[in-house]
């Protein structure tokens, strides 16, 4: 029986969510398998790869063929690695404290990477939204300058309608007076 470390689907539409599971070759991709060793959910970022190592490094060293999208997240997660170096130790090239030295030091440099991704798209995510506050400051601080232009342009014309209608009033106040001058020198 040919045994295949793979993914199994299951989550709603467009979010699929995939178990890792130890299945046998013939079995269909949702279907019967014999082992569920972990998660993964490629809808966050960076994906959530969640693998019980020692039972995948298990069924690695008993000969189970991992997928091609298994064995890449199996490398990512240091399995792929922590079975080459159990071969050495087994075919006597290392020792097993070596070999743990070399995962731990390969371990610690994978952690760093992962957390200065994290870091970057933190970063990048906040500089996102800074640029957009920055953006509807400038857009809400334009509308305020065109709203106060228009209020501007209300108040002159309304001193302006006011100076004319005191022009108005002003000439027709002195124009009897000047008639009532005019009709004495004429008298």
């Amino acid at each position: 029986m040919a045994v295949k470390i793979r993914l199994a689907r299951r989550g709603r539409k467009k979010m699929a969510i995939y178990d890792v599971v130890i299945a046998d070759a013939r079995a269909p991709r949702d279907g019967r398998f014999i082992e569920k060793i972990g998660t993964y959910n490629p809808n966050t970022n960076p994906a959530s790869i969640n693998i019980n190592n020692e039972r995948a490094l298990q069924w690695l060293l008993n000969g189970a063929q991992p997928t091609d999208t298994v064995k890449a997240m199996l490398s990512y997660r240091g399995v792929m690695l922590k079975k080459h170096l159990q071969i050495g130790v087994v075919k006597g090239a290392i020792t097993q404290e070596q070999a743990d030295a070399k995962f731990e030091a390969w371990l610690q440099e994978k952690e760093t990477k992962i957390a200065g991704k994290v870091e970057s798209i933190g970063k990048a995510k906040e500089a996102a939204r800074q640029k957009a506050l920055d953006a509807e400051t400038a857009k809400n601080q334009a509308r305020l300058d065109a709203i106060k232009a228009r209020e501007d342009e209300a108040k002159a014309a309304a001193a302006a309608a006011e100076a004319e209608a005191a022009a108005e009033n002003a000439p027709e106040e002195a124009a009897p007076e000047a008639s009532a001058e005019g009709d004495e020198a004429q008298a």
